[in-house]
Parts: C-alpha cells; structure tokens; sequence
C-alpha cells in the first residue's frame, strides 16, 4: 500500500517516454528502464519496498502493463486516499485498489513483456548542477518561447541556460550566489544542446514528484536528469543531444 497521489504522479513522469512498460518486481523494489521509441531518451526509475506500507515479493517477477491505460483508472485520486496493488493470479491482471473515503477497485490488464532492459549509459560527465525542479521549469518554459531547442553551459562557478530562435533570444544564468543553484562541479567546461520538447515534458511531470534536480552533462554528449524523491526512490532521465552543424 503507498501513497496514490504520489503513485500517479511517478506514472505520469514514465508516460512521458514510453506507453508501454515493464517493471522489474524483487522482494527488495520495483524498477524500469527502458528507452523511448525514437531511443532519444531513457528513463531510469526504481521505487524500494521501504516506500509501501506492506510489500510482498515472493520472486523475482516482470509485469507489462499500458502506462496511459492505467493513468485513465487514476485519473480520479485525490490527495489523502492510499493504493494498494496486487496481481490476480487466476485472471493475470493487475488489481489496483484505492483507499480514502470509500474503496474503488480498478483491474488493468497486463501484456506480454517484449525485448530485453536497456543497458545503463556509460558516460563520463564534466558538469554537475544541482538546483530547484521550479526554476529549471521555468527556464525551460522561458526558453520555449524563442526556440525548440536550449543550450547548457556548465563553467567553474555559473550554469547558463540559452536559447536562440530566428525572432528572439533567451539567456537564464545562475551562479553560486543564486538561491535556485544548490551546487555546482565542473571538472572541464561542458555545452550541449537539447531538444526542448522532450526536456519540458520531463521536467514538467517529474516536477510534481520533485522538488530538487541535478543535471549532469558534458561537451555535446547526452544529459543525466535526475529528479531527488521521497522515501529513496529514483527517477532519472537520459536524453541524447542535438549536434548543433558548425
């Protein structure tokens, strides 16, 4: 039993890449990885046992099931109710009960588990920012007024967030004086462009779930968001650069 609030916001940040999901179920925690279908991006997501009132997890086992399918069944929770998630055995679908001042019972069905997990990138990253979901949504949402694209640059002391379109410019900079910077690493000078339209869908969902963010990147190479949540939970995200042409 957890938090149903919280559940569907975690569902809604996964639906941002994929609609199709398979989760990794171990007595210790359930987990997802799996890249987008054009593999731009990926998600990395991990949610632990200690996170559910009650957990039990015999073995090891996959469960496949419609990201969107299941976020129309939770379309109506309401902050305060509890769900609670168990797989019919007989019927092999998946149970979702929830909890609050009455009892709603939905049943998912869960599909055939396809492929095999994506690997975890393999990437040495320069720069690393920490600072608040808030204004990295913002930023995003003030570069998406000029261009579908935004740059990152990452310097010893400042992280400076740009964009260029053919009618205007953007330019968002935050220093170790900024109170939205929470950190700043930079072993090199790292700048990289991205595309605006998968990193504001990112931020925008995970932004419910979390409140700080730290973003990794180096020199043209993809970007590591990952989005700080309750209980020791993980919700990263990979996402390719755009090569800009000299």
């Amino acid at each position: 039993m957890a938090d149903a609030k919280l559940w569907k916001d975690l569902m809604t940040a996964i639906s941002t890449l994929i609609d199709e999901a398979t989760f990794n179920i171990t007595p210790n925690e359930i987990t997802l990885r799996a890249m987008d279908p054009s593999h731009v991006a990926m998600i990395d997501f991990a949610w632990p046992k200690t996170s559910f009132e009650d957990y039990i997890c015999d073995q090891p086992t996959k469960l496949c099931v419609n990201i969107s399918e299941m976020l129309k069944l939770l379309r109506g929770v309401g902050s305060g109710e509890s769900i609670e998630l168990f797989i019919d055995e007989q019927s092999g679908r998946l149970n979702m009960q929830l909890k609050g001042k009455y009892t709603r019972t939905f049943s998912l069905a869960t599909l055939e588990t396809v492929g095999e997990e994506a690997p975890t990138p393999k990437i040495t990253f320069n720069a690393k920012t920490k600072l608040t979901t808030e204004v990295l949504k913002q930023s995003m949402d003030d570069a998406s007024t000029v261009s579908d694209h935004v740059s990152l640059e990452a310097s010893a002391d400042k992280l400076i967030i740009k964009a260029t379109g053919d009618l205007g410019s953007a330019k968002i900079e935050l220093d170790k004086t900024s109170e939205a910077l929470l950190g700043i690493e930079v072993k090199e000078e790292a700048k990289a462009t991205f595309s605006l339209s998968y990193l504001t869908e990112i931020i925008k969902a995970a932004s419910t779930t979390s409140d700080v963010a730290t973003i990794e990147f180096s020199t043209n190479m993809p970007i590591r968001l990952d989005f700080e949540l309750p209980q020791g939970g993980r919700l990263q995200y990979f996402l390719a650069p755009r090569i800009e042409q000299e």
